[in-house]
């Protein structure tokens, strides 16, 4: 393979496996909020929000509590990631994190 297209591949490769699922753990609090959106939810069960993006966990963690457009129940109510539920996931590709999020949020 010449040189320029092993480059190309690799960085198709690298760019298709960006996105990222992440767990935040929620205050006890978020539940009285939480309650009117999901009045199915367990109780006993921690409140958890589950969210999905093209940057390190971490960092929109970070940019959740910040306000950097950031949902307002991780902003106000956000303690910590549960990096056990997710960091053997990531990265993935956009289509798998999208499935991702939706089978995390039901667990």
């Amino acid at each position: 393979m010449k040189r320029r297209t092993l480059r190309a591949a690799r960085a198709a490769s690298e760019a298709a496996f960006h996105h990222h699922v992440y767990v935040v753990l929620l205050d006890k609090r978020a539940a009285r909020v939480l309650k009117r959106k999901n009045p199915l939810r367990q109780r006993g069960k921690p409140c958890v929000y589950v969210g999905m993006s093209g940057l390190s966990p971490e960092q929109r963690f970070t940019n959740h509590k910040a306000g950097i457009k950031a949902a307002r129940i991780v902003q106000r109510f956000g303690i910590k990631l549960l990096p056990e539920l997710f960091s053997h996931l990531n990265p993935m590709p956009f289509e798998a994190a999208a499935v991702m999020e939706k089978d995390l949020a039901e667990i």
